[in-house]
């Protein structure tokens, strides 16, 4: 007689079953609610709206709307002795607290978008006693958001409200009828384990009759747990798991929510480590730890406790987890500064690894700014999403342009949302790429963005899998000792070489323009601060800004989150960052005027009517600027200033401008009737730059419909596009500059763009401005370039990037659109042209030229993105030899960092007399270094000067410095000491390797 067959969608039936079985209403709550459009405090809850008396299918409230829930009822007599819980569910996300106002526990609504592979995202339970006496008083007050997850509006009705039971005992078989279900479903059907798991699950299937009673669970457990105490053999590969919460500090929703999402997941993790004595979480970005701090003082003290246990990991260096295509060198150190302090201060420790699971895109620069901050590790997954090609690694080391290296791990499982399920297990033992090398892999397991994190679904897995026979074992611990242990086998890991470049969200690149130009003008302007503070602090006395320079980095750090900068957010998260953005942009340059105004006073001796120009980068700049409505040359040392008479005399230059032709003593352009341009000739060197035939500066609008803030479709070459075409010209001469003035309008849109060169300048300038009204376009400009390449040069963070310009391989192919910094080149044998900007950072690059992107109109998830006024410049720079020989870098930093003028005044401040007419703080004898950074060191008022190479090349040479310095030290970019470093002559010797970056620190006298 054969035996019966197993039946899969029965047993998940029976599944099913159970989970119904496990909770039964005993009452229902009164709910009252009152309502505002922001969240207001605790003591403040009863300030809003009133609903009153709600029932389920009540309305309470709109998308985003908040409200401060109140549910009372009285546990029934009959529950005596019963575990009993409330069940509540008002279609948003909601936060328990106690009776201060301090989050207790974060609930979120079933119906929640989410990934349902990944769970459900539910968490609905509220535990109010393991043994209830009846008769207990219900008084809970709650902080509500009208919003799911993902910023989804779910109707804004109470969904549920009850007082229940929680049967334990089926509880806990459900649980054991789960896991054992989908492992025997995921083993191979001969598999003997299979056939005795599964016939197990039948046979516990046929206890139950229509009463399902204690005694018929109790049997049907007893029954599973011989297969649930089957352990696996010697281990092959161990699975290290750590509970997560990813948190996008904003996205689909704004950043005053995230602050509550962060309390509601916070609040959960603490209740389920009092409930599991193995769990181990962690959360990374001390930016959101701040807010706790801020918000919610109880809770992060809970928080601190249970980092002190060891249980509560802190993760990732960065103040928050930032893109890293746009974000400059600089900030992407202070992210790491101001991170690893945070953790320092606030608990006594800092971290070893960088956790960037999510970013879009992995720039090259990486390795050297961690390992020269201590950071050894990288954990990341976001790799994954790769659309072509998928890396060859989990478990690799990533190597940088200079050489650092650092060890890096994705989580095999391809997710920071794991379920902690058998499929979860089972799938990082069959899709690890290192397997063969590496016996160790970490899971990260919980729901992120408001979700809570690991619920109580992921810890029973765990109970149950931690050994189990079928499965590789998992041990719950924190990701640093799990990287600890992958370290201990680093000799045989391949490296990767090279940027991490995501094949996938390359509108990131160019999406909300006006906050990544924002972003551009916020770190240069934090730059030009700190150079002016330590200067007026040594000329003038003025005290240097350090905790105005703080508040300000940090929020702009804030905005370098990987779901702002790269414009992937809600329409009211750029209303408010814009905001704010103007607001930090005035206060620093009220800073930077305070400051030069101070020098200008002392340096010109008071006298009224001359004017002091301040040039903060490492070399002497001679150019021609406009003072007061005139134009003069003018000469202003490296990192230092110049004071100046304005001159009276109109310019002698050999300009001219007229609406067909724009023409220096370097450089001819000529323009066709439409606006574009048909010929640049380089008369140094007797060259025309443009492919025979074919106009540059060729405006064209792209059909960008199927595009999101994310992605534009990879054939949109290929698709109706339509060039812009002028609608009127003017040209003229102004003192030193020349100009040609294009206007175009298109659909609802009108594009301004003054095309000029400044007398002897070897840079023609595109000074762009825009009214976009665009909707689903993308607006680019091409150069096709008579230029024979075979690779196309991108700045990046403290160097560049050569990447092929053919389409030979998917790798290539995949790699269409490209981040560049300041500027991008094609250069041949001794010859070049480079492309500068001063806010755009999306290219494409082939054999035919230069192509950027310059404007796009996606309509999800900001239905208005970038719609509005705009104003940018690009620039074309021809130059002789490569990209080291004509010393490029410079060209790309003095278009983004002008000189400033400040006009004398009375002094007013008090320092030193007799300050000299020009001066020079610091000097570089090597023209390929670059001064990137001069602040007032973070525990001191040392100096701290920050320098790199600049052409891939070694450089040996002197770093000059007019202060009074006592001593001088190499430091990391944490600012922790290396090695002395003598001062001779005023000056210190530096060696540096290709894009190598050191920082010195002087103690001044």
């Amino acid at each position: 007689m054969p035996y019966e067959p197993f039946n899969l969608d029965r047993l998940r039936e029976m599944k099913d079953m159970i989970e119904q079985h496990i909770y039964v209403e005993r009452a229902s709550l009164t709910v009252n609610a009152w309502v505002t459009k922001e969240p207001v405090a605790f003591e403040d809850r009863m300030s809003g709206k009133p609903v009153q008396d709600l029932k389920p299918g009540s309305k309470w409230g709109e998308l985003w709307d908040c409200a401060w829930f109140h549910f009372e009822g009285t546990v029934p007599a009959e529950s005596a002795g019963q575990k009993v819980v409330l069940l509540i569910d008002v279609n948003g996300e909601l936060c328990l607290v106690d009776e201060e106002g301090t989050p207790r526990q974060g609930l979120t609504n079933v119906n929640s978008e989410f990934e349902t592979a990944l769970g459900k995202p539910g968490k609905r339970v509220v535990l109010i006693a393991e043994q209830a006496q009846g008769g207990e008083a219900i008084d809970v007050w709650g902080d509500a958001g009208c919003n799911d997850l993902f910023g989804r509006y779910r109707s804004g009705t109470l969904k549920e409200a009850v007082i229940a039971t929680c049967r334990e005992q089926v509880r806990g078989l459900y649980y054991d009828v789960e896991v054992l279900l989908e492992l025997g479903r995921l083993l191979p059907e001969d598999s003997s384990r299979r056939a005795q798991m599964l016939q197990a699950l039948y046979e516990a299937s046929l206890i139950f009759s229509e009463h399902f009673t204690d005694e018929e669970v109790a049997r049907a457990r007893d029954l599973l747990a011989p297969q649930l105490a089957k352990k696996g053999g010697d281990p092959t590969l161990t699975v290290s798991a750590v509970g997560h919460a990813h948190m996008d500090l904003a996205w689909l929703w704004p950043i005053r929510e995230t602050i509550r999402k962060g309390a509601r997941t916070f609040a959960t993790v603490l209740r389920m480590m009092e409930r599991y004595p193995d769990y181990v979480f962690g959360a990374s970005q001390p930016q959101l730890y701040q807010w706790i701090k801020e918000h919610y003082p109880k809770l992060y003290e809970e928080i601190k406790e249970r980092i002190q246990e060891g249980r509560w990991e802190l993760q990732g260096a960065m103040w928050v987890e930032p893109d890293s295509n746009v974000s400059g060198g600089e900030a992407l150190i202070r992210q790491i500064l101001y991170g690893q302090r945070f953790y320092q201060e606030e608990f006594g420790q800092t971290v070893k690894s960088l956790w960037v699971p999510d970013i879009f895109g992995y720039t090259a620069s990486l390795p050297q700014l961690l390992k020269k901050s201590g950071i050894q590790y990288m954990v990341t997954q976001k790799l994954s999403w790769n659309q072509y090609n998928d890396y060859p690694h989990h478990t690799f080391f990533w190597e940088g342009i200079d050489g650092s290296k650092v060890l890096t791990h994705l989580p095999p499982e391809d997710t920071y949302n794991s379920p902690a399920a058998p499929r979860s297990l089972i799938k990082i033992d069959k899709e690890y790429h290192d397997k063969n090398v590496s016996d160790r892999a970490l899971m990260l397991f919980g729901i992120g963005d408001g979700g809570g994190g690991p619920g109580e679904e992921h810890l029973e897995r765990l109970e149950r899998e931690r050994n189990l026979l079928g499965l590789p074992p998992v041990v719950q611990e924190p990701s640093a000792v799990f990287l600890e242990r992958l370290n201990e086998q680093r000799d045989r890991y391949k490296t990767w070489r090279g940027e991490l470049y995501l094949e996938k969200h390359q509108g990131t690149l160019t999406t909300q323009g006006k906050n990544k130009r924002y972003n551009r003008l916020m770190e240069k302007a934090l730059r030009e601060l700190e150079f002016a503070a330590v200067l007026a602090k040594q000329l003038c006395g003025i005290p240097y800004p350090q905790q105005e320079l703080e508040q300000i980095w940090k929020e702009t750090l804030l905005y370098q989150f990987h779901d702002i900068l790269p414009g992937s957010s809600i329409k009211r998260v750029y209303d408010e960052s814009v905001a704010r953005y103007e607001v930090l942009l005035d206060q620093t340059e009220s800073l930077i005027a305070e400051r030069y105004e101070a020098i200008a006073a002392h340096a010109s001796g008071g006298a009224m009517g001359k004017v002091v120009l301040f040039n903060s980068l490492p070399w002497e700049r001679k150019e021609w600027l406009s003072i007061g409505g005139k134009w003069q040359q003018v000469q202003v040392p490296s990192m230092g200033y110049s004071v100046v008479a304005p001159c009276e005399e109109a310019p002698q230059t050999a300009l001219s401008a007229s609406t067909q032709t724009l023409e220096n003593e370097l450089l001819k352009a000529e323009f066709s009737a439409d606006g574009t341009i048909v010929s640049i000739l380089d008369k140094r060197h007797g060259r025309e730059l443009l492919r025979a035939g074919e106009p540059a500066n060729v405006l064209t609008l792209y059909d960008d419909r199927g595009g999101d803030a994310w992605d534009f479709r990879g054939d949109y070459r290929s698709r109706p596009s339509s060039q812009l075409r002028v609608t009127s010209v003017q040209a003229g001469v102004d003192g030193a500059k020349a100009y040609v003035e294009q206007t175009y309008v298109f659909g609802n849109s009108q594009l301004i763009q003054t095309i000029s060169l400044t007398a002897g300048s070897e840079r023609l300038d595109f000074d762009t401005k825009v009214h976009w009204q665009e909707n689903q376009k993308m607006l680019r400009a091409a150069f096709p370039l008579d230029v024979r390449a075979g690779e196309v040069t991108s700045e990046i963070q403290f160097g560049y990037l050569k990447r092929p310009l053919h389409r030979n391989t998917s790798w290539d192919f995949a790699r269409d659109e490209i981040c560049a910094h300041h500027w991008i080149d094609l250069s041949e044998s001794g010859y070049g042209v480079s492309i500068l900007n001063d806010s755009k950072y999306g290219y494409r690059a082939d054999e035919y030229g230069l192509d950027i992107n310059l404007l796009r109109s996606p309509g999800y998830p900001d239905e208005t993105a970038d719609r509005g006024d705009h104003e940018f410049t690009y620039a074309l720079f021809p130059h002789e030899g490569d990209v080291a020989t004509a010393a490029v870098y410079k060209a790309g930093y003095e278009l983004n960092v002008p000189l400033r003028a400040v006009s004398a005044a009375v002094q007013t401040q008090q320092g030193p007399e007799g300050a000299p007419a020009s001066f020079s703080v610091f000097e570089v004898n090597h023209s390929q270094v670059m001064i990137e950074a001069v602040k007032q060191a973070e525990d001191s008022e040392a100096v701290i000067v920050r320098l790199y190479e600049t052409s891939g090349s070694r450089a040996v040479g002197k770093l000059k410095v007019h202060l009074p310095a006592a001593s001088a030290t190499e430091v990391n970019l944490m600012e922790q000491k290396l090695a002395d470093a003598a001062i001779t002559e005023n000056s210190v010797d530096f060696t540096l390797k290709p894009f190598e970056i050191k920082t010195y620190q002087f103690d001044l006298k």
